[in-house]
């Protein structure tokens, strides 16, 4: 006899599936249907568990996107004014989450050129959040006399950017990592050649 699922797990398993599918596939070659097959339940059970498409978009976010714990490192070495410490912080997390994890960059991919809107609620929940984190703090270091006079968003836009493009390169494309980086190493390099640019 089938074990019955609680309500949390069984909702986990749909977003489960549903990831699956939709980074591959996308969300306009992604039927309910299939999501239900591939969970091993009936469609009407997805919608007993999300209500509404935007529902599960939401929890499939919540379910990968792990901002709360990549800033809660980058904000010890901030209360320490540890520049380099926050870029390592911002930037290893970045790394490990996506490595672990490569479906949410290709889920973000699909939506942002489908222009479907998950991007928007990814934008508005978790990019946002992590560019105000980092602007902030720049901001801050301005204002310390620590880094010269810059406009602090698209400076923690262009490190974020370094991250993202070196992720992209190995994740989307598939281009092996160089063997001798360590992604410790690589977070290092980044951090010391965006924090030449901006200290005063």
């Amino acid at each position: 006899m089938k074990e019955r699922l609680s309500a949390e797990e069984r909702r986990r398993q749909i977003v489960e599936a549903a990831v699956e599918l939709f980074s591959r596939k996308g969300f306009r070659g992604t039927r309910t249907r299939e999501i239900a097959e591939a969970a091993g339940i009936s469609e009407a059970m997805i919608f007993k568990h999300f209500a509404t498409k935007r529902e599960l978009y939401s929890a499939i976010i919540e379910a990968k996107s792990a901002t709360d714990e990549l800033l809660a490192s980058a904000a010890i070495a901030a209360r320490q004014h540890d520049d380099a410490g926050v870029l390592r912080a911002v930037g290893l997390k970045m790394i490990e989450q996506t490595e672990a994890d490569p479906s949410l960059m290709r889920l973000l991919l699909f939506s942002a050129l489908e222009g479907h809107e998950l991007s928007d609620i990814f934008f508005e929940s978790r990019v946002k959040t992590l560019h105000q984190f980092l602007s902030s703090y720049i901001r801050k270091r301005i204002k310390d006399k620590r880094f010269r006079a810059i406009d602090a968003l698209v400076a923690a836009r262009g490190f974020i950017g370094m991250v993202v493009h070196y992720l992209l390169i190995h994740e989307l494309f598939g281009i092996k990592r160089p063997l001798h980086s360590s992604s410790e190493e690589v977070v290092e390099l980044f951090a010391a050649i965006f924090l030449k640019g901006i200290e005063r």
